[in-house]
């Protein structure tokens, strides 16, 4: 308005229409470099906005660990920090390395980790996170991982990859830009044209920027990583999240996954003239120093506490262990060691007492109680088909999904198997997800299309190959993951949109000369702002991701 009037004032007071057109040229020109200027910065801020979540981990990056020699505090980088050192954890202090705790008592903020915002207790014994946060006691902990071996570093790396990848939809976007500098030059030329004007095509031409195509998608693609960020998900790219908001198909493995990966003991079986709790106790007894799974299994369900004392305990290669409790020879393994031919169709030990076979003991690894929860909120999210890939036998694995409510299930898979299932998957249920833990998982989520990871125990094999790693131990994490991308997709859009129709908007009213070019490009900077702003709802989308539960029947 302030050059307006001073054009006027030369133009028709001083009667200098020279001055008058340089000072609407050169003002005009210095504004349409503002609005040039403006865009980087207004993109600067976005982009610092919406990463502030991810920047945060790689802030909390520990630099310095206080080792102890002799008794002695030494006081030195991570990266000289060896396995079995021992550092000092002081109150308040990140946690440098991975480690265990050898002494002391304390809680623990793991927030940063795993986005659980409650304090964990830690004790001797307990295993410590590097990148967590020391509560208000000091602790003494052994070290277990050199510094570029721990997990708070495996997860910042993460990050970098998350932040390094190009998202295909914004490629997709960065291409209406041609279509769209076409429409302008259409508009623009045929305005000069019916007018005879040259200053219609300037006019129009200032408010056809593709600013807001260029802007809006990776504006709201990085809100959108941003998000799963604080919701306990690392999405390493903008593709990964385009994937997923249009997912047909999920793909689980069994084992730690859809179930705890913790076997526990099922069900005692016990031949005439035993006691269940009695044979319970004997088993556990004799397997109380083996450091097999089941081993472990049966001392859990008994606690060590209440063992009895093993004499002579032997553990036979293949077959099982066995050992003298309160005077009598107790075997535990296979059914030919405890001499019977009985089988069960799951997971067991048999024992025999004296050499008389006296049950069975079977085991199970317990479904995670948010899976049934789970399967159903992808279904309501528009997922088609679920699936359960498992290498157990088929008897198991069908009991399993039957609990929770997948459509599908392929068991006795090994890994090469579990390739094939998801390669065969038909081009209409695609994109296909894979969920998975383990190390045998790894390369069946580098071949789906989107490879998510349970790696709130360290998996990182799975974590490595996968496009998104959950970082705490809870499966409804997965549909967390779709609804945050089809927020996040759906707002890229409609930002895109949005700014296409408010540029064409702009350049049809400009092409009548209604629209000045100092104004047309103070305008556009409206229309950028706009689009960023819309853009930016992403980081907090319209659906409560995290709290998210399936519609009650």
């Amino acid at each position: 308005m302030t050059v307006g009037i001073v054009a006027l004032i030369l133009e028709f007071g001083l009667h200098q229409p020279g001055w008058a057109q340089i000072v609407i040229t050169v003002i005009g020109a210095l504004i349409v470099l503002l609005m040039l200027t403006g865009g980087d910065a207004l993109e600067d801020f976005a982009a610092t906005k919406a990463n502030s979540d991810l920047k945060q981990l790689l802030d909390n990056t520990p630099t310095t660990a206080h080792r102890l020699v002799d008794g002695k505090q030494e006081d030195i980088s991570v990266d000289d920090v060896n396995v079995d050192d021992t550092v000092l954890v002081k109150p308040q202090e990140v946690v440098p390395v991975d480690g265990v705790v050898i002494e002391g008592s304390s809680t623990v903020d793991e927030a940063s980790l795993t986005g659980e915002s409650k304090p964990v207790d830690k004790n001797p014994k307990d295993e410590l996170m590097s990148g967590t946060v020391n509560g208000d006691s000091a602790l003494t902990v052994r070290v277990t991982k050199r510094a570029e071996d721990s997990q708070y570093q495996g997860i910042v790396q993460l990050v970098k990859e998350s932040e390094a990848r190009p998202a295909h939809f914004v490629r997709m976007a960065d291409r209406y830009a041609l279509p769209f500098t076409v429409l302008a030059y259409v508009i623009a030329g045929v305005a000069w044209a019916v007018t005879g004007n040259p200053l219609r095509f300037a006019e129009v031409l200032v408010v056809a920027s593709p600013c807001p195509l260029i802007l809006a998608a990776p504006v709201a693609m990085v809100s959108g990583m941003s998000r799963t960020s604080r919701a306990g998900i690392i999405v390493k790219s903008g593709t990964a999240l385009e994937k997923l908001s249009s997912a047909k198909t999920v793909a689980f493995d069994k084992t730690g996954t859809i179930t705890q990966g913790v076997l526990a003991v099922n069900q005692v079986q016990v031949q005439p003239g035993y006691d269940q709790n009695q044979l319970l106790l004997l088993a556990a007894s004799a397997e109380q120093q083996s450091t097999h799974i089941l081993a472990r299994s049966l001392v859990s369900e008994v606690g060590s506490g209440k063992l009895l004392g093993a004499n002579a305990a032997e553990e036979v290669t293949a077959e099982g262990v066995q050992a003298e409790v309160a005077g009598k020879l107790i075997k535990v393994g296979k059914p030919d060691f405890a001499g019977t031919d009985a089988n069960v169709d799951t997971t067991a030990v048999y024992v025999s007492v004296d050499g008389h076979y006296a049950g069975v003991i079977t085991f199970t690894d317990r479904i995670r109680p948010e899976a049934k929860q789970t399967i159903s909120a992808l279904h309501e999210l528009g997922v088609a088909n679920t699936m359960m890939i498992s290498g157990d036998n088929q008897a198991i694995a069908d009991d399993v999904a039957q609990q929770v409510g997948v459509d599908k299930v392929f068991a006795e898979q090994l890994p090469a198997d579990k390739i094939k299932v998801l390669d065969n998957t038909p081009k209409d249920a695609r994109p296909v997800v894979m969920v998975g833990d383990g190390v045998n998982d790894a390369p069946s989520l580098a071949v789906a299309d989107v490879g998510i990871a349970m790696g709130a125990h360290g998996a990182t094999a799975a974590s490595e190959s996968a496009d998104a790693v959950i970082l705490r131990d809870d499966l409804t994490k997965v549909a967390c993951a779709v609804i945050i991308s089809q927020d996040t997709m759906r707002i890229a859009k409609e930002a895109v949109w949005i700014g296409i129709g408010i540029c064409t908007g702009l350049m049809l009213i400009a092409a009548f000369g209604v629209i000045p070019v100092i104004i047309g490009a103070m305008l556009q900077e409206v229309v950028d702002t706009i689009t960023i702003l819309y853009a930016l709802r992403a980081r907090s989308g319209r659906r409560n991701a995290d709290m998210y539960e399936p519609a009650k029947a």
